[in-house]
């Protein structure tokens, strides 16, 4: 058991225990997760009362030294966030339903952000960037940053065109506030991100899926649709589509844009996952600069806390975006849009996605081998996969049945973007276990699940 040693500390008793528990963690000894003891046996240990060690704990709390739970007990805190144990990850839980980049190895991100800020501290002008002051659409350099990023996915912008968000949503949240009306229809791909479905209604837009294969969007298709349809934006993933891995060829590219362009219908270019390749294809984008919205996001490559995202758009539509972007959040917060800018121009964020890239690559190896003799689609540089899933099985169902194993996973349902009957598959992320061995371990529950039938007692009555 852990006991002080107070004869260091001065003052009253209560407020020695604190110090003496920074002193602690901050030397080693104590370490995040270690549970402390009971309030009665501290008393006891130390001769004071267990309304003194109640008090030293509560202050210690109110300092981020310790966090307690009822009925469990109080641990040292580990990050910042962990308000309290019941907010942190369920140890009883694998989510596999949420598409986040996996863990940095090390603590690169820890000292990267703790390195950029001291550095920021010690400029002059710092209070600035806790002001009002940047035009909506960003602090020149910061769009100066952004025009650089979004050159990594081989697309060329001017400073100019690219307008600073709150992360990629954000960034479509204002491109649809102002290309659309209520009521207006959206193509979409005939699998899309839950996260458009999620806007449309906010928005009250309708989605369209088009058909795909294995690049995506069918041009002949798209092309059919625009005749028959009042739609005028696509909403698309052409690289490392989400949920279903999808990359499209240059030349399918060359094609949808030439649709696109040909029927005036503008494109939105989702462009979240490109970094996770060493040579991207071409953005859609490039092949329709006039009627494209391109949006890049450092959420899934550096850090998805920094909410940092950035809108590439024809220079005259920059204006009437500014107002969207405006009535929204105001301004993205300049002080991330600088820890961003820096990362990018000093090099971090390409250490940060030689990181991602490689976690990637190996974590998609264990889902190769876990999930051997089953059918699935994956690009082998994404966080996800999507499982078909065999008979007799459905989607709905066999998600229940994981989550009574303690998996999440997400159904098919979740990115269908009308009333078309949902395939039977689920998408299985692989970034959010904070170690590969608990994202082994969980898929060993899917791979034996998939070799069950469905539980009867799953069954609606």
């Amino acid at each position: 058991m852990w006991i002080p040693d107070l004869s260091r500390h001065e003052g009253p008793r209560y407020a020695a225990i604190v110090e003496a528990i920074a002193e602690e963690i901050e030397q080693g000894r104590l370490k995040p997760g270690d549970q402390m003891p009971t309030h009665r046996e501290l008393a006891n240990q130390l001769g004071v009362t267990t309304g003194t060690i109640t008090r030293a704990y509560a202050e210690a709390a109110r300092r981020g030294l310790l966090v307690g739970e009822t009925g469990r007990g109080t641990f040292v805190k580990g990050d910042l966030l962990d308000f309290d144990l019941s907010a942190a990850e369920d140890e009883a839980l694998v989510d596999l339903s949420s598409n986040n980049p996996p863990p940095s190895a090390g603590d690169l991100l820890g000292q990267s952000l703790a390195g950029t800020l001291k550095d920021l501290s010690s400029r002059r002008g710092l209070a600035s960037l806790l002001t009002y002051g940047p035009p909506a659409a960003g602090a020149e350099r910061h769009r100066v940053a952004g025009a650089e990023w979004v050159a990594r996915s081989g697309l060329k912008v001017r400073p100019e065109q690219v307008l600073v968000c709150n992360g990629a949503l954000h960034a479509m949240t204002v491109v649809f506030a102002t290309l659309c009306r209520p009521g207006d229809t959206v193509f979409t791909e005939s699998l899309t991100y839950s996260g458009m479905k999620n806007l449309a209604n906010l928005l009250n837009l309708r989605l369209q899926g088009l058909p795909m294969d294995a690049e995506g969007i069918v041009p002949e298709a798209f092309e059919e649709a625009c005749r028959r349809s009042a739609a005028r934006v696509l909403y698309t993933i052409p690289t490392v589509q989400n949920p279903l891995g999808t990359l499209m060829s240059e030349q399918r590219r060359r094609e949808v844009a030439a649709v696109a362009a040909a029927h005036e219908v503008s494109i939105v270019e989702d462009d979240v996952h490109s970094f996770m390749l060493p040579k991207p294809p071409a953005p859609l984008s490039s092949f329709a600069p006039e009627h494209s919205y391109f949006i890049m996001s450092t959420s899934k490559s550096m850090a998805g806390g920094m909410r940092v995202g950035y809108l590439a758009a024809p220079e005259r539509m920059v204006e009437p975006l500014s107002t969207s972007l405006r009535a929204t959040v105001w301004m993205a917060a300049p002080l991330l849009a600088e820890i961003v800018s820096e990362w990018i121009k000093d090099g971090t964020a390409d250490r940060l996605v030689g990181q991602r890239r490689a976690e990637a690559a190996a974590r998609q190896e264990l889902a190769a081998r876990a999930l051997e003799g089953f059918e699935f689609d994956a690009h082998p540089l994404s966080f996800h996969l999507w499982l078909h899933l065999p008979e007799p099985w459905r989607s709905n169902e066999f998600a229940a049945q994981l989550k009574r194993r303690g998996v999440l996973v997400s159904p098919s349902e979740a990115f269908v973007p009308g009333r078309e009957e949902a395939p039977h598959a689920v998408r299985v992320c692989l970034g959010t276990p904070r170690t590969r061995e608990r994202l082994e371990g969980a898929l060993a529950v899917v791979r034996e699940v998939l070799q069950k039938t469905p539980d009867p007692s799953l069954s609606v009555i």
